[in-house]
């Protein structure tokens, strides 16, 4: 059994409002996305080494669809 990320994999969404302004975060993917251009390409087994967190977390980045307001949020990986 692997672990997966419940986000990445749609099994469930995350609703956070912005600490700022109180309006809706939305989720932009995991942050590894973000690290350069190809990295949306690569395999898990190789974004999961350079995130910084532990191997049953995933680190998405969250913005305020109003105010620009943005916060990481680490959510647990589940078996499948």
């Amino acid at each position: 059994m692997d672990l997966v990320c419940p986000l990445c994999n749609g099994i469930k969404d995350i609703s956070i409002n912005c600490p700022e302004c109180l309006g809706k975060m939305k989720d932009n993917g995991p942050i590894v996305n973000f690290l350069d251009d190809y990295s949306p390409y690569l395999s898990n087994d190789i974004t999961q080494l350079v995130d910084g967190v532990p191997h049953d977390q995933c680190v998405h980045l969250y913005r305020c669809e109003k105010c620009r307001y943005d916060e990481r949020v680490k959510v647990n990986r589940v078996r499948m």
